[in-house]
């Protein structure tokens, strides 16, 4: 099975593992982004930080949400220090696939033990 961006996303995994390994847990996730942005850097993709979703209701902006980093406007990555993913944190990256045509987030957890989730939400369900 061929899945979404697999080539990219399995870059950005290599990435997150080479981060977490040098780096541990313990920091924050501020210390985490920065250290993606390099990493990722490195494999030649196309990063932005901090980049501005904005939210729509029919055609008002309702607000806004920034995503820890966006990696070749083709994958949102929303990085976490806590102990363990949550499903509050699944539904935030679910929230920021619904609000824009990207439809591959990946959840990246610095936490005791490195764990990540990969999320799809296509935009023919949009």
């Amino acid at each position: 099975m061929n899945l979404l961006h697999s080539e990219i996303t399995n870059l950005i995994i290599k990435a997150y593992y080479n981060v977490y390994n040098k780096l541990g847990y313990g920091f924050l996730e501020r210390v985490y982004e920065n250290a993606m942005m390099i990493e990722l850097d490195k494999f030649g993709l196309s990063v932005e930080k901090q980049k501005k979703i904005e939210v729509y209701y029919d055609d008002d902006i309702v607000g806004d949400y920034f995503s820890d980093i966006l990696v070749n406007d083709k994958i949102i990555l929303e990085l976490k220090a806590a102990k363990r993913l949550s499903k509050k944190h699944n539904l935030q990256l679910l929230n920021y696939l619904k609000a824009t045509e990207i439809e591959v987030g990946l959840l990246l957890n610095f936490g005791k033990k490195p764990e990540f989730k990969r999320q799809l939400f296509l935009n023919s369900h949009k």
